[in-house]
């Protein structure tokens, strides 16, 4: 038992004495003077070594992201480009801090941009298909019209599936089917002229659900003084799809072969629903993108419910009994009937009482098209600015309506007074310029009066225009083989707008009926 205990004092002593030869500076201390004391000191130490270690690199790390940062901010602003990673995070945040309901009339205007070009691929292609296949005028104005065979029955379906589903699923599936239908054209004419017309009343059906899904979205993503910019951007966009299409087409058409801007727009189309489906929802509720503080505004400047509608089948009675909707509806038929007489029959007109060729003049397919697009957004930014003022919004949307119609109204009446292409062509663009006012009229106001039922509604009116534009189209040709004269068709269109303007100033309200 003593020589066991010896033993243990020669070991802790032996210990202490290599400790302290090892670290003289704590020779004396009293916390050494037993072995397992001395040895968690030691291990104490090694940790608050390692640990100011690990400060020390945690600290020159956040010093070099300083740099980091400064250097990315400098090449940022000297236009040096730092690479990949530089600048990344900045841009990031950038797009982080848009408001997001910004982002989603952006993807609208875009989405609305590329359904008007696709349609307008099909108008300059035509010309090089009609010459492949042999194709007769008559034909032509046929494979013209198949568009609209879809287009006029999937308003009225597109609406009331918008009220039921919501936009964005609506929305993309038309964009994916229309896509589909935009790339298989070109297919479908070299295979037979029945598979040409049913793929092009198959791009109809699907490009149907565009309008009453934007209308819809936008109503529910924007407060109620902020919709009429909205929607202006958004037809902006529609417009300016025109101007891309009739400018791009005829290049790819020459550069490439038939196949080119179909090809083209079906590939945009898919870029953009994936876009969409990532970024957008339905109701700015269910975003995970969105802030508390603008969820806060959209949702304080919402003075009507927005809630869909649980019904299997909307009221279409209870909608028609209404003398709002019919003032819409009569709207929306006298707006395409003007829009297409002046789109379809003025070449022609210009041909034939001036002698000049404006489909070969490139002002024509541009400067309409953004002039539109240009008032439509200046009309829309003019509503919400008077509704701010606190004007009553159905002052507002009569104002606008009486714009858009008694504005091209004059205007037609004027041109048959015109002696010079000139003046005759300034008349024609100021006519679509204020046509574009409607927009801010009975288009916005199907949400003031049927928050629940806009689809349908959207989808009826747009059905009853439509309906408007094929008789129009048709009509102009035989009234002018009738009479002889464009003249006195267009007096006929200016007294259509005339009548449309006092029904809708009798009966329009901005006030919610539905």
């Amino acid at each position: 038992m003593a020589a066991a205990t010896n033993s243990s004092v020669f070991h802790i002593s032996n210990t202490r004495h290599t400790f302290y030869k090892r670290y003289p500076c704590y020779r004396g201390h009293s916390s050494f003077e037993l072995p397992h004391l001395s040895f968690v000191s030691h291990r104490n130490v090694k940790l608050d070594f390692e640990s100011k270690k690990l400060e020390w690199k945690r600290g020159r790390r956040e010093e070099l992201e300083r740099k980091r940062t400064k250097l990315s901010v400098k090449c940022t602003a000297e236009g040096i480009d730092g690479g990949m990673i530089v600048g990344e995070d900045g841009i990031n945040n950038v797009i982080s801090n848009i408001p997001e309901r910004y982002k989603v009339v952006c993807l609208v205007a875009c989405v609305m941009c590329l359904c008007n070009a696709d349609r307008v691929v099909m108008s300059v292609a035509v010309v090089p298909l009609a010459a492949k296949h042999g194709w007769s005028s008559s034909f032509l104005g046929i494979v013209q019209s198949s568009f609209l065979w879809g287009y006029i029955f999937s308003s009225v379906i597109g609406g009331a599936l918008v009220d039921r589903y919501g936009g964005k699923r609506v929305m993309a599936c038309g964009v994916l089917l229309w896509s589909l239908a935009t790339l298989l054209t070109p297919l479908a004419a070299n295979h037979s002229t029945i598979a040409l017309l049913a793929i092009r009343a198959f791009f109809g059906l699907a490009e149907g659900v565009a309008l009453p899904s934007m209308s819809t979205l936008l109503s529910r993503w924007f407060p109620n003084n902020e919709r009429a910019t909205a929607f202006g951007i958004s037809m902006a966009g529609f417009h300016i799809g025109n101007v891309i299409g009739l400018l791009i087409t005829p290049i790819m058409l020459s550069s490439i072969g038939i196949y080119g801007p179909f090809i083209l727009f079906s590939f945009l189309g898919l870029l953009w629903v994936m876009a969409w489906t990532h970024q957008v929802t339905d109701d700015p509720l269910e975003s995970n993108f969105i802030s508390r503080s603008e969820l806060r505004l959209i949702q304080a400047g919402k003075i009507l419910s927005t809630k869909k509608s649980n019904n299997k089948f909307p009221p279409l009675g209870l909608i028609l009994s209404k003398l709002p909707s019919w003032a819409i509806i009569f709207a929306n038929a006298t707006n395409n009937w003007g829009y297409f007489v002046l789109l379809s029959w003025m070449p022609v007109y210009f041909k034939s009482v001036y002698n000049v060729n404006l489909k070969q003049a490139a002002w024509f397919s541009a400067v309409p098209w953004a002039t539109m697009a240009f008032s439509g957004y200046l009309a829309g930014t003019a509503s919400d600015f008077l509704i701010n003022a606190g004007y009553p919004t159905t002052f507002v949307r009569k104002l606008m309506q009486t714009i858009g119609f008694i504005g091209p109204a004059v205007t037609l009446l004027c041109l048959n007074y015109a002696n010079t292409p000139t003046i005759a062509a300034t008349l024609l663009t100021a006519a679509l310029s204020l046509s574009s006012f409607s927009q801010a009229g009975f288009m916005l106001n199907i949400q003031d009066i049927a928050p629940q039922y806009a689809g349908i509604l959207h989808g009826i009116a747009n059905s009853a225009g439509t309906l408007a534009a094929i008789i129009s189209t048709i009509g102009t040709g035989y009234f002018v083989q009738w009479l002889g004269s464009f003249q006195a068709f267009l007096t006929i269109t200016s007294g259509l707008y005339v009548v449309t303007t006092i029904f809708w100033n009798l009966f329009a309200t901005g006030d919610q009926v539905l």
